[in-house]
C-alpha cells in the first residue's frame, strides 16, 4: 500500500502511511499511543512554525510596518511561546498564568501584550515588575489601577462589529464585557493622560473562528478613523478548517483586508491564535466499548472526552474523526466521552470503519483551545501534549498523575 495524503484539517504533511496508519509530524500514531498513553495532544512542529513563518512573509510582502502577535490562550504552554519566539512572533497573555508561562519559556517581556476584562492589582503588579511591553487597557478601573505606573498601554475598543460566528465567541458587539465603547474613547484617551500613561494606540477583537475575510476590512477602517496612533492592534479571529468540506481563507487574504484601510504610517498588529496552531494538533484516544443500539445509534466511547475537548459541549463545536489504522468506513457513529454526563459528546454521526475496543481513534484540528480549557472533571488526570518532528517524538507537558490530583489538598 503507498502512503496516501489526508484531509487538509489534518496537520500539514500528515499521511496514511504504508501500512495504513496516521502519521503526523513523520510518527505513527498508533505508535504514539502504545509509548505515551491516550487520550494525547499530538502537535506537528513543523506545522506550527509553516504558518507563522506564513504570517510574517504575508505581512513582510505588503508593509513594514506590522508585527505578529500569538494569541496564546489558544494553546499555552511553555513550548509553544518559545516555538514562536524562535519564529519572530511576540505573544499575547490573558492572565498572570500565562504571562508566567511566557516568561518562563523565555520570552521577552517587552515583547508581550496583556490582556482581559479584569485584571487582578496582583496580575497589574505582576505584569509591571516583570517589564511586560504593553497593557491593553480594558475599563477606567483599570486605568485607575494603572495610574502613575509610567507604562505603555493600547485601549481596547469595543468598534460595533458582530461577525459571523457562535454567539459565545463574538466579541466586538456593542453588548460585550470587553473593552470601551466608542463614545467613551474620548473619555478613556484623557483619563490614561490624567494617569500618567503613555498611550500607544487602539486594540480591537471582534471575534473568533471568522470565515468572512471582508470583516476585518471595516475593523480597520474604524479603527483608522479614531484618531493617529502609532500602533492599531486589529486582534485575531481568523477561523480554520474543522471538517473536509470547510476551506478557511488563505493568510494572504486575511492580510490584504487587515491592511487595506489602515494608514501606511501606522504599525498594524495581529493576534493569530487558532490559526497558528489550531490545525497542526489532534488528539488520541482509545477505544473502550462499542454498543450498538438497533434502530437507534452506534456509541463508541473512549477514554476522554469533555476534561480533554470542551468544545463541543460549550458550543456545538463539529470535528471529524478516524481510526487511526483504518481510515473511511461508512458505519455512522458517536464518540462519546468516558465522563458522567448525557452531553459528554465528542463527535455526532461521524463515519467510521468497523470501529472495535481497542482502536486507536484521532480527531483532528484540535490543536486551539482543547488543551487550553482541559480540566478535572471527574478527577481525570490531563493528558500530555507531545510534539512531533521528522520522526521523533518528545513530550513537551507530562500527562497529569493521580498524585497530581491532591498536591493542593490539606
Amino acid at each position: 500500500m503507498s502512503a496516501l495524503a489526508v484531509s487538509h484539517v489534518y496537520p500539514l504533511g500528515s499521511r496514511l502511511n504504508e501500512r495504513g496508519r496516521l502519521e503526523v509530524g513523520g510518527c505513527d500514531v498508533v505508535e504514539l499511543a502504545a509509548e505515551f498513553g491516550t487520550p494525547a495532544y499530538v502537535y506537528a512542529e513543523d506545522d506550527m512554525r509553516a504558518r507563522a513563518r506564513a504570517f510574517v512573509e504575508a505581512f513582510r510582502a505588503r508593509t513594514e510596518r506590522f508585527e505578529v502577535i500569538y494569541a496564546s490562550k489558544a494553546f499555552p504552554c511553555t513550548a509553544v511561546y518559545r516555538l514562536f519566539s524562535e519564529e519572530g512572533l511576540s505573544a499575547d497573555v490573558a492572565s498572570g498564568g500565562e504571562l508566567h508561562l511566557a516568561l518562563a519559556a523565555g520570552m521577552d517581556p517587552k515583547r508581550l501584550y496583556m490582556h482581559g476584562n479584569n485584571k487582578s492589582p496582583a496580575e497589574l503588579d505582576y505584569a509591571l515588575e516583570s517589564g511586560i511591553g504593553h497593557i491593553v487597557a480594558d475599563s477606567f478601573d483599570e486605568i485607575a489601577r494603572l495610574s502613575g505606573r509610567a507604562q505603555r498601554v493600547m485601549l481596547r475598543v469595543t468598534p460595533g462589529i458582530k461577525p459571523t460566528t457562535h454567539s459565545y465567541i463574538q466579541t466586538g458587539q456593542v453588548d460585550s464585557k470587553f473593552g470601551f465603547p466608542m463614545d467613551e474613547v474620548p473619555r478613556a484617551v484623557e483619563a490614561c493622560e490624567a494617569a500618567r500613561l503613555e498611550l500607544c494606540g487602539l486594540h480591537a477583537h471582534i471575534g473568533s473562528q471568522i470565515l468572512d475575510v471582508e470583516v476585518f476590512e471595516k475593523l480597520g477602517e474604524v479603527l483608522a478613523a479614531m484618531g493617529d496612533y502609532p500602533l492599531l492592534n486589529l486582534g485575531g479571529g481568523l477561523g480554520i478548517a474543522y471538517t473536509a468540506e470547510e476551506r478557511a481563507p488563505s493568510i494572504e487574504d486575511y492580510v490584504d483586508a487587515l491592511l487595506r484601510h489602515a494608514p501606511d504610517d501606522v504599525t498594524v498588529l495581529c493576534e493569530p491564535g487558532r490559526a497558528l496552531v489550531g490545525n497542526a494538533g489532534v488528539t488520541i484516544y482509545t477505544v473502550g466499548t462499542v454498543k450498538r443500539i438497533p434502530d437507534v445509534r452506534t456509541y463508541v466511547a473512549v477514554d476522554g472526552g469533555m476534561s480533554d475537548n470542551l468544545r463541543p459541549m460549550l458550543y456545538g463545536a463539529r470535528y471529524e474523526a478516524e481510526i487511526a489504522d483504518r481510515f473511511g468506513g461508512g458505519e455512522i457513529c458517536t464518540i462519546a466521552g468516558m465522563h458522567c454526563e448525557s452531553g459528554d459528546v465528542l463527535v455526532r454521526d461521524v463515519p467510521l470503519n468497523d470501529p472495535r475496543v481497542g482502536d486507536v481513534l484521532v480527531i483532528p484540528a484540535t490543536g486551539a483551545y482543547a488543551h487550553a480549557m482541559a480540566n478535572n472533571y471527574n478527577a481525570v488526570p490531563r493528558p500530555p501534549v507531545i510534539f512531533c518532528r521528522d520522526g521523533d517524538a518528545r513530550v513537551v507537558v507530562r500527562r497529569e498523575t493521580y498524585d497530581d490530583l491532591t498536591l493542593r489538598d490539606r
